[in-house]
């Protein structure tokens, strides 16, 4: 599995991030859903990553830098690289980067609900824990707020 960095102008790459912005709006409730689109994507401070094996795709997620801490945006893994590892893999690479970016804390904020689970699962095991507002965010019945220490 190679993971680097995506200037976005794949169509593999675009495909699964319209699919991942389409699921996210399909099952949010009106109001909560803070999945960024294209132009989100490619806004300063926002790297983004694609996980290949060869010319298949396997997963993107991006790393948003805020100051004193980087906040996990848009991790997807591809429908059909579901079960492979690709998750855990993209999730370890963004960690890793923000260590080596200076960051001590990565933080995220995800839905919930059956389609959220698996993910939310990922991020416990890698020992994610529930925090309090951040970046304009707002815990509540569906959105969840996530951080772990990195330092």
């Amino acid at each position: 599995m190679d993971i680097r960095s995506t200037d976005l102008s794949g169509t593999e790459v675009l495909a699964l991030l319209e699919l991942h912005h389409g699921e996210m709006q399909h099952f949010s409730p009106p109001g909560t859903c803070h999945v960024l689109d294209l132009s989100g994507l490619k806004e300063p401070g926002i790297d983004v990553f694609a996980a290949w094996d060869g010319e298949r795709l396997l997963a993107i997620g991006a790393l948003k830098q805020h100051e004193g801490f980087a906040e996990i945006k848009s991790m997807r893994a591809h429908p059909d690289a579901r079960g492979t590892g690709a998750g855990k893999a993209m999730l370890t690479y963004l960690i890793e980067h923000a260590r080596s970016s200076g960051f001590d804390t990565v933080k995220l904020e995800t839905g919930s609900g059956p389609v959220f689970e698996a993910a939310v699962g990922l991020y416990r095991s890698f020992g994610f824990e529930p925090c309090p507002s951040f970046a304009g965010y707002v815990p509540g019945e569906f959105n969840k707020l996530y951080a772990l220490d990195i330092g």
